[in-house]
């Protein structure tokens, strides 16, 4: 045996993190107050109860829907069906018009805050948005400024029923 393995420390080496705690202590405050500045758009959609109570209350009230089907915006309601149809032009819905009609009906029934968007299954995305958009508010001019009047923010979204063939002949008339 060598002199020299007699007297060596067979014990592990002690491990340095001193330069990653140092690196942990910058990063982390770093970290959270960018994490501020980073936000997600979330449109709120609130889903009826299954309850009996709420299914009399649905009864009671006007119930009015919007249909997006491939070339038109159907409006109406459960109870009295079609209210006004808008065709769509060049491949595009005509989100303003279906706008200035839901302020008409809002201006009817001012307690109203539900209303129900029915789409086809192959209806984009954007679509869908821009239907929620038109019917949750309008942008309004008072006195030099814009301010947004609620429409019908309490939105449900479905799959919008299978048209019959009477239906698919008759398309979007008015």
């Amino acid at each position: 045996m060598n002199r020299f393995n007699r007297y060596r420390d067979n014990s592990p080496p002690e491990l340095n993190i001193t330069a990653f705690m140092n690196l942990m202590v910058i990063l982390v405050p770093f970290l959270l107050i960018t994490a501020v500045f980073s936000r997600i758009t979330i449109l709120q959609l609130n889903l009826p109860d299954g309850s009996s109570d709420a299914i009399k209350n649905l009864k009671k009230e006007m119930n009015l829907e919007v249909i997006a089907r491939k070339g038109y915006l159907d409006v109406g309601t459960r109870e009295a069906g079609r209210l006004r149809c808008f065709n769509a032009k060049d491949g595009n819905y005509d989100f303003q018009a279906l706008s200035e009609f839901i302020q008409q009906i809002k201006l009817r029934v001012p307690d109203k805050k539900n209303i129900t968007l029915l789409s086809e299954p192959d209806t984009s995305y954007e679509t869908i948005v821009h239907l929620m958009d038109s019917v949750r508010s309008v942008k309004q001019t008072q006195v030099l400024s814009i301010v947004e009047a609620e429409l019908f923010p309490n939105i449900a979204i479905g799959d919008a029923p299978p048209l019959n063939a009477k239906q698919k002949k008759a398309g979007c008339t008015t």
